[in-house]
């Protein structure tokens, strides 16, 4: 005989030594599966970038919330999550991990490390979606962050706190430009982030390389989603390099954080939302397409003192077809952004590197954040060259010119060629100063037209080591006195005669 009164007992033994855990948790089914996205039924009081359990040991993220079921994406296994499996709410969003610990590093924007150096093990952590600093916190952009680069320095300034768009078609120099700022803050207290989305994995080896051997890793953090990399880690990586970068912002830390680039992330999310039945606009692209960039460029800042004064610099790449700066998502980031660094293919192929289109690049904040010295000696200079493409244009009809305009056109060439850099060769603002002031002097006529960028590099070589003095009296805070300025430019003459002599002609155009 069955004795129901102990059977009783025994399971009323057995609930009694089950501990309460205290957590609850929403349990739902998958009804469909496929390309990626999930959809559920069954799960109750799931918020919006809610992060999923899916039995077998996968995530995904909640994105549509509807009145029956919860659309998601899978951060992993579409191969293997099947209909009918069982769906987990976490009552948490989704979260990335922070902390100097990352430094060095190489991590997916889960927090996972990527480079073999072992599990990454910080403690801390940021939601990956965060609101921007109120207005009342952000402070003025009044410090530069020097790019070490000429043109950029001189023409269009960056801000620490500013968010300077780059933009250009495949192969113009963007991430180049990029990486070589982030080379140019060793040693100026800045943290830097580069993210990259959807890249090639041989694309992005070769920057860390390049990272690596310029002693750069030691600041800078690598947050990366490659091309074979699932859209939604795709989606987040830009966020979670954001959350990376607040962390250090709100310690009053200048962080300088690089998205490469904006357009593939689109991209991603384009198909993402496609794949979840989201209604398509222009382009295909999904209606707030603008909110996905502006609420995470809303996040640069610099913040008040009252708040630490920490700023996140932004550089966020969009890369354009055919030229096309009117397109959808260009337009978008210009509207968002503080001014961007246009870079034109026709100046890259006749060898003008960086290719940057002065007439179309601008700066809108960065001005403030110049450099008093520089700002005063490049006052003229997008002047000058604006006047030289002009005339340039008439030269092409091969008119006769008049002795004035061939030494404008003399002149315009060789400061072309001044703003020319290698890659990879950043100058300090003094040298930026002596060569600012160089080429807009007289000295200039006399070097010869195809050996202005070697005159430049042979010249600093010569001021670092004959002329130390004069790179020291320099201060790039203050005023350039007319007696140091003639000090330069007889240094400069000194080593014009000594490389050329004085017997040559040199207004060849």
């Amino acid at each position: 005989m069955i004795d129901l009164n102990d059977i009783g007992r025994g399971l009323k033994e057995k609930i009694s030594k089950v501990k309460e855990s205290g957590i609850q948790r929403s349990t739902g089914r998958i009804v469909y599966s496929g390309d990626g996205i999930i959809k559920i039924t069954g799960l109750s009081g799931v918020q919006y970038n809610e992060l999923l359990d899916v039995r077998g040991g996968y995530q995904a993220l909640a994105l549509n919330l509807e009145h029956d079921s919860v659309g998601a994406v899978l951060f992993s296994g579409e191969d293997k999550v099947r209909f009918g499996d069982y769906v987990y709410s976490t009552g948490t969003t989704l979260e990335m991990k922070v902390g100097e610990e990352l430094l060095g590093r190489i991590v997916d924007p889960l927090g996972n490390a990527l480079d073999g150096l072992g599990e990454i093990v910080t403690g801390k952590s940021r939601p990956v979606e965060y609101p921007a600093p109120a207005i009342m916190d952000r402070g003025k952009v009044n410090k530069p962050l020097q790019t070490g680069i000429l043109a950029i320095d001189s023409m269009i300034p960056i801000g620490r706190g500013q968010r300077e768009l780059i933009i250009g078609d495949r192969q113009t120099g963007k991430t180049a430009i990029a990486v070589d700022t982030i080379l140019n803050q060793k040693g100026e207290n800045v943290i830097c982030i580069y993210v990259s989305i959807g890249q090639k994995a041989s694309s992005l080896a070769k920057t860390v390389n390049t990272l690596r051997s310029g002693g750069a890793m030691e600041y800078t953090c690598v947050v990366c989603s490659t091309a074979d990399d699932a859209v939604p880690l795709q989606y987040i990586a830009p966020y979670s390099g954001c959350a990376l970068a607040e962390y250090f912002m709100y310690q009053g830390k200048d962080v300088l954080i690089v998205y490469d680039d904006l357009s593939k992330h689109a991209v991603a999310y384009r198909a993402m939302s496609l794949l979840l039945k989201r209604p398509a606009g222009r382009e295909a692209y999904p209606g707030d397409v603008f909110y996905l960039h502006s609420r995470l460029l809303e996040r640069s800042a610099k913040l008040s003192e009252a708040k630490g004064g920490g700023s996140i610099t932004a550089l966020p790449i969009v890369e354009t077809l055919a030229g096309d700066i009117s397109a959808y998502i260009p337009t978008n980031v210009i509207s968002i952004t503080d001014g961007q660094i246009y870079l034109e293919s026709e100046l890259f192929n006749s060898g003008v590197r960086p290719a940057v289109n002065v007439g179309l690049s601008v700066s809108r904040v960065g001005g403030s954040a110049q450099r008093k010295a520089i700002r005063k000696i490049s006052g003229q200079l997008r002047i000058n060259l604006a006047q030289y493409r002009e005339l340039a244009i008439f030269m092409q009809f091969g008119s006769d010119l008049d002795a004035e305009t061939q030494k404008t056109l003399s002149r315009g060439a060789k400061l072309t060629d001044t703003l020319k850099q290698r890659q990879y060769l950043n100058y300090s603002v003094k040298e930026m100063i002596v060569l600012l002031i160089v080429s807009q002097s007289e000295v200039i006529d006399g070097i010869p037209a195809k050996k202005v960028t070697e005159y430049n590099d042979g010249l600093l070589d010569y001021m670092r080591m004959n002329r130390q003095d004069l790179l020291d009296a320099i201060d790039p805070d203050g005023e350039i006195s007319e007696e140091l300025r003639g000090k330069i430019l007889a240094a400069a003459e000194d080593y014009l005669n000594y490389t050329v002599g004085d017997g040559e002609a040199h207004t060849d155009v």
